[in-house]
């Protein structure tokens, strides 16, 4: 019988515990915002380059008929 570890039962990705904004001052807020405006769009360059590569695999292996 085999031993189940209880970290192989806890999720592997857990969501981010939210910031607490309370804390920072409005700078800080505003340097916030401009931080998680330039993830958003690295992520939505990423998303792109992934949709590209699938258009592009896609394309290569569909069948004409």
């Amino acid at each position: 019988m085999a031993i189940i570890d209880d970290e192989e039962l806890r999720p592997q990705r857990q969501p981010a515990k939210p910031k607490d904004l309370t804390l920072l001052g409005i700078a800080e807020l505003e340097e916030y915002i401009a931080l998680l405006e330039a993830e958003i769009a690295r992520t939505r360059t990423e998303i792109g380059a992934k949709q590209r590569q699938r258009t592009g695999a896609e394309a290569l292996f569909k069948r004409p008929g």
